[in-house]
């Protein structure tokens, strides 16, 4: 009968990429000389050892030491760095119980039989799993249920494999012994087991793998085919120090000792991706299911198919787990998809989606679709910046979900534009749109937020999705247009009124200019939306005005430095008149711009060329243009085609050429048009 335990240590680590510094020379120099004795110790085994006090040195001596100096090399990490000073520490001390053993069965104490030196050999798994628990821990706080199970699974099915191969093999050898069975199959699945963990996690983990992480799978695959090994020579009567693998367990101290030390450095992703976090579940079920086939039709010992069952429901529960994931995952996803990430409100596509019951008439008297934009957004953005837009947004779709009757929903489609689908049973549409265009107003210093709304009965007055928001939009900018003419034509005429006021003969200057800037810039291709902007730059170019002294505005004479400085800030004057004015921030660009030259010698910002807006250069033409031909306090009119040659002459100098000659064509064309007298 072969004893059990006469076996070295069986070193245990674990865990997850660790980041240590590099170790002092000493530590490192230890480990290169215990590497030399192992090597040394190998030598003397291959070449035969010798007899005597040589022999025991570089037999049982230097094996021996390195199993124990390992040991404290690990424990000495310990005491050099703080960081993962527990895990380490559980880890050396289970390396020193192992070598303890190895001591024990040197001197022959408790041979043969399970013995004291099995004893403190398998003490050293549970220190290896709560060391592999530590390293885990302190790396992935996060980790999820999910990849414990991973874990679980791979080392169940580990074991399981481990079982059916070596259970009968054992119980063989030992001659029938339970206990000596037990014992010495609990190393073989010990390993299998820890490498199970240890492979499910780093799986778990995305495959990622440092160098103290590396060296730590390499001790433990040391180990595992040590223990194999040595298993399957003594079931051939060959005793432990005689086994040709007998030498990997002390590998496994030192490389573990190495990883303890080792150089820190990025973790390295293994190849297979994300495909490669299912090979250990993968091979653990099929091993599972292939022990319980051949138990089927070639009776197993019960420990394998214990353990391959075992294997089985962790799978399944792991599957469920799995199952569970993805639908709540699908479910945020969703959720997501239909949300806007800013206010929280339903989006576009969750409006559409919620559109189709709607038009199939899912209320008693239909639904009221109401598309809502705000006016002055784009101004509080450029004044107050993005953020608190952002902010503004959030505040105002907040007031328009709370007012919405039961059953009533809000939504952004994006930008400053909003929407509510609200159930007509029991509700005022009148107070209702007036009540959701309320919650999108806002005001205070410097600003001020309407809100424009178009409004559609469904289904009465859209058929599909696609008819129910066109008819809404072309409600919601027909509302915007009438508003917006209001505006800008009330702002206009107050504007108007008050230059009116400080100089009466003004008005005829005023016309004048506004109608050869309109003909002009439809000339040159404008739209008419930049037609009408360029017709109200013309008329109000010179509101700035207001705020120039009389003294200088009706001076006959040449103007000082001085006075010229003052008459030159009218255009910012005029800009920051019209800027408060949000209808009119396009018309204020253009009347700052009023007086740039085109080769860059104007006021008030020195633009040149194309970056002077089109709009200005049109009104500085036409200003010009009708101020010759004008009477002034300072002098009488000129002649027409003494004012255009004046104008040709300073076409790219002062003007753009191709504005002024667009005007010379337009003049022309109406002095050819004229009746004679």
């Amino acid at each position: 009968m072969i004893a059990t335990g006469r076996r070295p240590a069986c070193p245990r680590p674990g865990g997850a990429p660790l980041s240590i510094p590099s170790g002092p020379l000493a530590p490192r120099a230890a480990l290169a000389a215990l590497a030399a004795l192992l090597a040394a110790h190998v030598a003397a085994r291959a070449a035969g050892a010798p007899e005597g006090a040589a022999g025991t040195v570089l037999g049982a001596g230097a094996y021996n030491t390195v199993l124990i100096g390992g040991a404290l090399l690990v424990l000495w990490r310990v005491a050099a760095d703080p960081r993962d000073r527990a895990a380490w520490g559980v880890l050396g001390a289970g390396l020193l119980l192992a070598a303890l053993g190895d001591l024990v069965t040197l001197a022959g104490v408790g041979h043969p039989g399970p013995s004291v030196a099995d004893a403190l050999w398998l003490a050293s798994y549970p220190c290896a799993y709560v060391a592999v628990l530590l390293f885990v821990r302190a790396r992935t706080r996060g980790l999820r249920a999910g990849a414990w199970l991973d874990g679980l699974v791979a080392a169940l099915g580990a074991a399981t494999l481990a079982a059916a191969v070596l259970v009968e093999a054992v119980q063989a050898w030992v001659g029938g012994g339970a206990a000596a069975a037990a014992v010495n199959l609990a190393y073989p699945l010990g390993d299998a087991v820890l490498l199970g963990v240890v492979v499910g996690l780093v799986a778990a983990s995305g495959w990622r793998v440092d160098r103290m992480w590396a060296l730590v799978l390499a001790a433990i695959v040391a180990v595992v085919i040590a223990d194999v090994g040595y298993l399957a020579a003594a079931a051939r009567g060959v005793t432990a120090q005689e086994a040709a693998l007998a030498p990997l367990w002390g590998v496994a101290v030192l490389l573990l000792a190495a990883a303890a030390w080792v150089r820190p450095g990025p973790p390295v992703r293994l190849p297979g991706g994300e495909r490669a976090l299912m090979a250990p579940t993968a091979v653990a079920t099929l091993g599972a299911v292939a022990v319980l086939v051949v138990d089927h039709f070639d009776r197993l010992n019960g420990v394998a198919v214990l353990l391959a069952a075992t294997t089985l429901v962790a799978v399944l529960v792991r599957a469920t787990l799995a199952f569970s994931e993805n639908a709540r995952m699908v479910s945020h996803l969703d959720a997501l998809a239909r949300t806007d990430p800013l206010t929280g409100l339903g989006n576009r596509r969750a409006l559409q989606e919620d559109l189709e019951p709607a038009l199939a008439g899912s209320a008693p008297r239909g639904w009221m679709l109401v598309i809502l934009d705000l006016d002055g957004f784009k101004a509080y953005n450029d004044t107050f910046g993005h953020p608190a837009g952002d902010a503004l947004l959030r505040r105002l779709g907040t007031r328009l979900a709370e007012v919405l009757p039961e059953g009533g929903a809000a939504y952004r489609l994006g930008g400053d534009e909003f929407c509510a689908l609200v159930p007509l049973a029991g509700v005022d549409t009148e107070a209702m749109v007036h009540a959701a265009a309320a919650a999108l107003d806002e005001e205070g210093e410097g600003f001020t937020i309407r809100a424009s709304l178009g409004a559609v009965f469904l289904p009465e007055e859209a058929a599909t999705v696609p008819d129910a928001l066109r008819v809404a939009d072309r409600r919601l900018y027909a509302n915007k247009r009438g508003r917006r003419a209001s505006a800008d034509g009330q702002a206009q005429s107050a504007l108007l009124q008050a230059i009116q006021e400080r100089e009466p003969g003004l008005q005829d200057h005023v016309e004048g200019v506004v109608t050869l800037a309109v003909e002009l810039a439809r000339r040159v291709g404008l739209d008419a939306a930049a037609v009408e902007e360029v017709g109200r730059a013309a008329a109000l170019h010179d509101v700035g005005k207001l705020a120039v002294p009389d003294a200088i505005l009706r001076k006959p004479g040449p103007l000082s430095p001085s006075e010229t400085v003052l008459m030159r800030a009218h255009t910012l004057v005029g800009e920051r008149i019209l800027a408060a004015a949000p209808a009119l921030g396009g018309v204020s660009r253009l009347v700052r711009s009023s007086h740039e030259r085109w080769d860059g010698a104007g006021y008030p910002d020195g633009l040149a060329g194309e970056d002077i807006p089109l709009g200005a250069r049109i009104v500085a033409v036409c200003d010009a243009f009708d101020a010759m031909t004008s009477d002034r306090c300072y002098r009488s009119a000129r002649p027409v085609e003494e004012a255009l040659a004046e104008i040709e002459r300073c076409a790219g100098t002062q003007f753009d050429p191709r504005v002024a000659a667009v005007l010379g064509a337009v003049v022309r064309e109406r002095a050819g048009a004229r009746p004679a007298p």
